[in-house]
């Protein structure tokens, strides 16, 4: 009985976050999926092309059911990182839809599988795992990087409302967070006397 609800609960979370993430683009210019927004060059697409490879990696190979999507091979220190920004070449729709893809393989894999049976990730300390591992493992990965898009995405659009309906953003208008924002600087500067 408690392992079919922790499936399922382990399972729902990601499902409704990784909407969330695709959510993200709504309304964005190519440019502005693309354009490196950190000094390591995170890009809202490159995250979603980065979770399709988590979720490819972690619900396939792990428990030795392939995904049909080609994904580098995780020993391959030339192509580390790569999946983290797109390129030229690459549309958008080609990297959603390979999102949607590798979630339905997901989705697949979890469905076929127990919360116990064994797998194996060849580039953890302690490689041997069972799905329960892979699912609490996927459903951090992909809230922290759901966080990161929430923070690339505030970066890009002023209007915090129009990606989120979240509690603290609901009726709040741009005077709002500028206030906010203010506050904040004040307190900063306030807990930092060396701050001139």
């Amino acid at each position: 009985m408690i392992d079919d609800f922790a499936k399922d609960y382990l399972h729902s979370d990601p499902q409704e976050i990784r909407g969330v993430v695709l959510q993200k683009l709504d309304g964005l210019s190519e440019y502005d999926v693309r354009r490196p927004l950190t000094s390591t060059g995170t890009t809202p697409l490159g995250l979603i092309k980065h979770l399709s490879t988590t979720e490819s990696r972690y619900f396939g190979e792990v428990f030795e059911r392939p995904s049909p999507e080609p994904v580098p091979r995780w020993d391959d220190l030339e192509q580390r990182g790569t999946d983290l920004w797109a390129t030229e070449h690459e549309t958008r729709e080609q990297i959603t839809s390979r999102y949607r893809r590798t979630r339905e393989h997901s989705d697949a894999t979890i469905a076929a599988l127990s919360l116990d049976p064994p797998g194996h990730v060849p580039w953890w300390p302690r490689p041997d795992v069972m799905l329960f591992n892979v699912l609490v493992h996927v459903l951090t990965e992909t809230s922290r990087h759901a966080g990161h898009a929430d923070i690339l995405r505030e970066q890009l659009d002023s209007d915090a409302n129009r990606y989120g309906e979240g509690t603290a953003r609901q009726g709040r208008d741009a005077t709002f967070w500028e206030n906010r924002c203010a506050e904040v600087e004040r307190a900063a500067r306030a807990a930092d006397p060396t701050r001139t």
